[in-house]
This record gives structure tokens, C-alpha cells and sequence, in this order.
């Protein structure tokens, strides 16, 4: 039985989940792996998709889903269970009417934690930002991947020291790379268990589709986005390159106020200032985000005229 405490998600498709060439291969790919029996690690900057694209192909295996994010905090205990309250057991003895007599009998009472759960009954582990728990937190996760067993503690009652994984038991691991602060350097031998796919950038087609259905707006005010948002990236003067994130930043904030991406238009151009030099930039660096400022008004300046949408359409045709 599931311990209420564990919170398991039913796999279903996304609604919004944008689908085209270079995702489709890229989650083939992935399924082929966790198909032959391998976990799958998708490494990437932050903003480029990793957790959704986990979510997609969870939905894909359709089994339940546990979902972990790796924090700094973690123990293995945390990933594992413990004991957390007590259970008390009271006997009342009333063989003689004239005599009472009670026993109480108070234990620790040990609850599965998520990763317990997820192995024993076959559920697919997500586990978000795995390299932000610290590595001996996660040593627990060696045999399970690689023996397809799990050693559990003594607290955790009479049975067996160890856990037989489910046979339907899958991994998907996401992590930053490792110059990310609060990132920790994962182990060797966790690594070598996993098959690794880094995330990069999304193509043009997959930028503009992607920030279409995440705001809602017409493909020709997507594209324009996409292209300030390239063209910024492309720059290489920002101290993090924009992602897909701010694209869906700016494009939701733009449908909400019912604004047009045009260089006429000061709020638009103040908007992807913002926005952009925000997600650039780390907290305080003023330096950094006027530069950004600076370029972006550029961009919008020449990116959003009446003329740009024709000649991309030209380019393209």
C-alpha cells in the first residue's frame, strides 16, 4: 500500500506540449533507451525544456509517476523514508469483570519516501536537478540502477535488507551543468549507469511553435520574438544566453496586455528589456544588464518594423 504522504502523478499528455522534428527525435531517442532497459539523463542550461521534455516522455511509458527535486538538504533518508511519529497499540483485557488490565505498545512508525515507492511498484522516477542533492545522498541510487536493487534500512522493519526493484521501474534524471551554482558534481559511477543526452537550443521552427502555444499569439508576432530573442543570443554579449524562457516570458506578458511586438510600440521595446536583461544577467549586475538593454532596443528597433515579417517570409520561400 502507498503511503498517503507520497504524492503520485498520473502520466497524461501535455496539453500545450509542442511536438516538432527535432523534439520528436530527440524524445525517440530517449525512448529507445529507456526501452532497452537504461536510464536517461537529460543535461542542459537552465530554460531549455529539460523538465517538460521528462514529463512528455514519462507520459510516453504511461506508468505512474513519483517526482523528485534534488536539493541541497537531501539525505538519504529523504529519498529513501524514516521514521516519522509513532504507532501506539493498546490492549484492554476485561477476562475478569472485576479487573482491568491494558498493555500499550508504542513503535516508530517508518514511511516509504519516494524513491522506495517508485521502485517497488514500477513507478517512473523523475528526479529534477538530481546534481543539487549532494552526491552521497544519492549513492542509494548505484545498486538500483545498476543490480536493480535497493538496500533499505534497519528501521524499516522485519523484512528482507533489501528491496527487489519492479521490473517497470524507470529513471529520468535532469541536471544543470556543473559551473551552475548550487550544482554538485555527480559520481562517476552514476553517471556510467545513465545514457546522457545534452540540451541545446531549440531550433528556429521549435523556438516559434513553442512560444505560439505557450501565449497564444499568431505565428508572424511569435517569430518576431524568437528573432529578438536569437538575435540577443547570438550577440554573445550577455553573461547567460536568453533560452526559449524568455521568449514564453515575453509572448505571455504581451498577450495579457494586448500589445503588438512593434518598434512603435514603447511598451513592447520596454517589455523585452526587462524581460530579457533579467534572464541574461546574475541579481545586481547593472553593468551587464544596461549592455543588454542596449542591444535589445536595437533589435527591437530592427527586428519588429513592417518590414521584417516579409523578408523572412522571402528568406524562407
Amino acid at each position: 500500500m502507498i503511503d498517503e504522504t507520497t504524492t503520485v502523478l498520473e502520466p497524461s499528455p501535455l496539453s500545450d506540449f509542442v511536438e516538432t522534428k527535432q523534439v520528436k527525435d530527440i524524445s525517440q531517442r530517449a525512448l529507445s533507451y529507456i526501452k532497452a532497459g537504461f536510464p536517461v539523463h537529460f543535461r542542459g542550461i537552465s530554460g531549455s525544456g529539460k523538465t517538460t521534455l521528462a514529463m512528455h516522455i514519462a507520459g510516453k511509458i504511461r506508468r505512474p509517476v513519483v517526482m523528485i527535486h534534488g536539493d541541497e538538504e537531501f539525505t538519504t533518508s529523504d529519498l529513501v523514508g524514516g521514521e516519522y511519529g509513532y504507532r501506539i497499540k493498546r490492549v484492554v483485557d476485561r477476562f475478569i469483570s472485576r479487573v482491568l488490565k491494558t498493555e500499550e505498545d508504542m513503535v516508530k512508525r517508518w514511511v516509504d519516501n519516494r524513491l522506495t515507492v517508485a521502485c517497488k511498484y514500477g513507478f517512473t522516477l523523475i528526479y529534477d536537478e538530481f546534481t543539487r542533492s549532494r552526491p552521497e545522498a544519492n549513492n542509494i541510487l548505484l545498486s538500483i540502477l545498476q543490480e536493480k536493487m535497493m538496500d533499505l534500512p534497519v528501521g524499516r522493519g522485519p523484512d528482507e535488507p533489501y528491496l527487489r526493484v519492479d521490473p517497470n521501474f524507470t529513471a529520468i534524471f535532469t541536471s544543470n551543468p556543473e559551473e551552475y551554482a548550487g550544482v554538485h558534481r555527480s559520481q562517476d559511477a552514476l553517471r556510467d549507469r545513465m545514457i546522457t543526452m545534452d540540451l541545446d537550443y531549440f531550433d528556429h521552427e521549435t523556438e516559434v511553435a513553442i512560444t505560439q502555444a505557450k501565449s497564444r499569439l499568431s505565428k508572424r508576432n511569435a517569430e518576431i520574438i524568437v528573432d529578438i530573442v536569437r538575435g540577443l543570443r547570438e550577440s554573445g554579449k550577455c553573461e547567460f544566453a536568453p533560452t526559449i524562457r524568455g521568449c514564453i516570458m515575453i509572448g505571455k506578458t504581451l498577450k495579457t496586455q494586448n500589445l503588438t511586438p512593434s518598434r512603435a510600440n514603447g511598451a513592447f521595446s520596454q517589455m523585452c528589456q526587462d524581460i530579457l536583461a533579467s534572464e541574461t544577467s546574475r541579481v545586481g549586475s547593472k553593468t551587464n544588464q544596461g549592455r543588454v538593454k542596449d542591444i535589445v532596443k536595437e533589435l527591437v528597433a530592427r527586428t519588429a518594423g513592417p518590414g521584417h515579417y516579409h523578408r523572412q517570409t522571402a528568406e524562407m520561400s
